[in-house]
């Protein structure tokens, strides 16, 4: 039986592509929503989870950094995916044909020149890929997608238009998680994710912040987020370069341990290639 790993969105949808481009051995499993893929690793309908946590350009994927420590699953690896954006069809059409393009919210401002050159007016839909399939459905020239070329192969779609989208650096961080952790250096870089939260004492995250600077441990990411409806409970979530067994680092979480109330890594990974 072949292994699965879950993703949230229809068939085509970006996060699918992050998918076949990481783990091409492993069968792709659609979920409505991010809940639904993590249970689907949970129960064991699916060995590994694709969960997108950033975008170069609309920043951090909401709810995401709230579902990552209650998961019970451990972050194995990083991927980053370049998100190229394109104009489908239904087969025959051409971009002349187009008068609508129905896409996500945070896809279509990205092709504001294109549309607006071509007078195509953009229509909200809740997915990308929902969109592609719709308009497989309604087989009508004037009306495209903007999705991917995976959404293009899957529905049966013509691209009318390739790589639209106004900037060049369009990019998707995804964390691979599994049920169980990998804690074994995979690779000469090495990156730490974890969640914390601050004992209640005056200047504890500047004192906990200070044992990365004093060990020369490069924080690449701080966040901070409030937990159970409360607007003194706050949780970070950050990200380091290097593994828990390296020195520097183990002096700084050691530091971090002494000022925080509670500690937790989620996942010890190989950096993504693609990081520098």
């Amino acid at each position: 039986m072949t292994a699965r790993i879950a993703f949230q969105g229809e068939p085509g949808a970006y996060s699918h592509q992050a998918c076949r481009e990481t783990r091409p051995e492993m069968e792709a499993l659609p979920c409505r929503t991010f809940e639904d893929v993590i249970d689907a690793v949970r129960t064991g309908a699916a060995e590994q989870a694709m969960l997108p946590v950033e975008n170069t350009t609309y920043g951090r994927v909401a709810d995401i950094h709230r579902l990552l420590p209650e998961s019970g699953l451990h972050i194995v690896e990083e991927a980053f995916v370049r998100v190229h954006i394109n104009l489908l069809g239904v087969p025959g059409a051409k971009v002349a044909d187009v008068r609508q393009a129905h896409s996500h919210l945070v896809l279509l401002p990205q092709c504001a020149t294109f549309l607006r050159q071509h007078k195509i007016e953009g229509v909200v839909s809740p997915d990308n890929a929902r969109a592609a399939r719709e308009v497989s459905e309604m087989r009508d020239p004037s009306v495209g997608a903007l999705a991917s070329e995976l959404a293009a192969q899957v529905y049966g779609l013509d691209v009318l238009a390739r790589h639209i989208e106004d900037e060049d650096h369009n990019t998707t961080r995804f964390l691979v998680m599994s049920r169980h952790p990998d804690l074994t250096r995979r690779a000469d870089k090495m990156m730490t994710t974890f969640v914390f939260r601050v004992r209640n004492i005056p200047a504890a995250l500047y004192k906990a912040m200070g044992g990365f600077a004093t060990n020369g441990v490069n924080m690449t990411k701080l966040e901070s987020y409030m937990v159970d409806g409360s607007f003194t409970a706050t949780q970070f979530y950050s990200d380091i370069e290097g593994h828990p067994d390296d020195l520097n680092v183990k002096l700084a979480l050691e530091e971090l341990a002494y000022f925080t109330s509670e500690l937790k890594i989620l996942g010890v990974y190989p950096a993504d290639h693609r990081r520098d």
